[in-house]
């Protein structure tokens, strides 16, 4: 195996390349530790520890210190390695090592999300929203449904009936404009046809 670039990613990193194809990522000041030098060979001691300790190591601490701060799904958390550059297999292992002790989980991370959306939300929006952050239709689908079967969905009638308070609609009043200007607006935030219908007609500033 030979280094056959070494290209500055910035201040502190370099990408190294091994037999024209990319290899890693490391700190500047490993190139001198692990004697890795342009057209030079690399020592298998090395490049063993690089990949199967420093690197592993290292995702791993990455992944955890991204989680001290929030919460992340894991499309999002695999994201953020691949900025970092880390290769598939490492990602893959960083990913398995936090979901092994609970600090990783889609499903926890859909219910948070509905429980602390579900009295601002539509339904269809939240699902947009977990479905962009990379939460699994099934999972999205499967506690929805558990949600509808304890009696706990979230009520889109008063959820929309909320947005048109604020928007100081009343169904007695409203032009015709203005009821079109508002169906539009709720459309826009995920509510169905049938609950718009619904809410329009009811003048809901005496409730």
């Amino acid at each position: 195996m030979i280094v056959t670039k070494i290209e500055e990613l910035d201040k502190k990193r370099v990408r190294i390349y091994i037999d024209d194809e990319f290899a890693f990522v490391i700190y500047k000041g490993e190139l001198r530790l692990y004697n890795l030098e342009e057209n030079e060979p690399v020592d298998k001691e090395s490049y063993c520890q690089l990949v199967s300790d420093i690197l592993p190591k290292r995702a791993k601490l990455r992944c955890m210190n991204l989680l001290k701060s929030r919460t992340y799904t894991e499309k999002q958390l695999r994201d953020k390695l691949k900025q970092g550059e880390y290769a598939e297999i490492l990602i893959d292992e960083a990913l398995e090592y936090v979901k092994s002790y609970g600090y990783l989980d889609d499903r926890r991370y859909c219910e948070d999300f509905i429980e602390y959306n579900r009295e601002s939300k539509s339904r269809k929006r939240m699902e947009q929203d977990l479905l962009k952050k990379g939460i699994d239709k099934n999972i999205i689908y499967e506690v929805f449904k558990k949600m509808e079967e304890n009696g706990n969905e979230p009520d889109e009638y008063l959820m929309a009936k909320n947005l048109l308070r604020k928007k100081k609609y009343d169904a007695n009043t409203a032009s015709i404009e203005e009821k079109r200007r508002l169906s539009a607006f709720l459309y826009r935030k995920g509510f169905g046809a049938d609950t718009i219908r619904r809410v329009l007609l009811l003048d809901i500033t005496s409730i």
